[in-house]
């Protein structure tokens, strides 16, 4: 089987989260509570305070970089960039109702940017570079976008079995359809489980002082297995994309049965669904 080329990989991500945009709006708040571990120590790490200036890519629907505002206050600016406009929508919405006058959100291509050297003295990139068909382009982008000694702090989720809030849809849909390994550099939402990759990649855009850690988070909490069906599927862009493909009587068993598996896991009166993910900080 052919390889999708990048521009066709890079369309169907687009894809994807254009569609689970209206999804994660729904979703904010859950989203916001469960990543806000993640975009707390990704804030320690860039070393920002008041009137930095930081980059924030892969912004999505606003998370790090409207954190990062209130950080770096007037004095200070972010700017916060996305493939998907209307992924950042929402974010607009959410300073607009803020009245956070020291952040911007454009929709640029994160493999193409091209700011000022040395303009920034923090980039972040929450979950977002695994998505990307050439990430080194976008590492490299960053890179020159940073100040010397400026800081770079990221998110990839970590190994699939250590991710039980999406390792549940993948591994039973699993038994609806075959799902072939993809191939090696592919983007996904594990693509960048391998700490050494991620160390390579950093490394070869010119990074050092490379430092992984691993935090486990509760992604999810909401009250059973169906509240867990409706909040993941608004919110899994990629594996939805894959539902979508079954026809309706075998999605219907499908969903069944991720809502049963979920409902086995809960402990107590609420459902914790698990991740672990890598957050790395490196200098330029």
């Amino acid at each position: 089987m052919e390889s999708p080329d990048k521009s066709e990989l890079k369309e169907r991500e687009r894809s994807n989260w254009t569609s689970a945009a209206e999804g994660w709006r729904r979703r904010d708040e859950l989203l916001r509570k469960g990543g806000e571990p993640v975009t707390e120590r990704m804030l320690e790490l860039s070393g920002i305070s008041s009137g930095s200036r930081l980059l924030d890519i892969a912004s999505g629907t606003g998370e790090p970089a409207i954190s990062a505002a209130q950080i770096v206050g007037e004095s200070g600016k972010v700017i916060g960039t996305d493939l998907v406009d209307e992924m950042l929508a929402v974010a607009r919405e959410k300073i607009g109702k803020m009245n956070l006058g020291n952040i911007e959100f454009h929709c640029i291509d994160a493999e193409t940017l091209d700011f000022t050297t040395g303009s920034f003295d923090a980039v972040t990139i929450r979950w977002g570079l695994m998505f990307m068909p050439e990430p080194q382009a976008c590492l490299a982008a960053a890179h020159k976008a940073l100040k010397q000694n400026g800081h770079i702090s990221l998110a990839c989720w970590a190994a699939p079995e250590k991710n039980p809030f999406v390792g549940v849809l993948i591994k039973t849909l699993s038994k609806y359809m075959d799902i072939p390994a993809p191939p090696p550099g592919t983007p996904g939402i594990f693509a960048f489980s391998d700490s050494e990759r991620l160390q390579d990649v950093l490394t070869s855009a010119g990074f050092r002082n490379i430092v992984l850690e691993e935090m486990a988070i509760d992604v999810i909490e909401v009250d059973d297995g169906r509240a867990y069906w409706e909040a993941i599927s608004d919110l899994a862009a990629p594996v939805m994309a894959l539902v979508r493909q079954l026809e309706e009587s075998v999605r219907s068993d499908y969903i069944d049965e991720v809502i049963k598996v979920a409902d086995a896991m809960k402990q107590g009166e609420t459902l914790r669904m698990r991740g672990t993910t890598w957050i790395v900080s490196a200098v330029k």
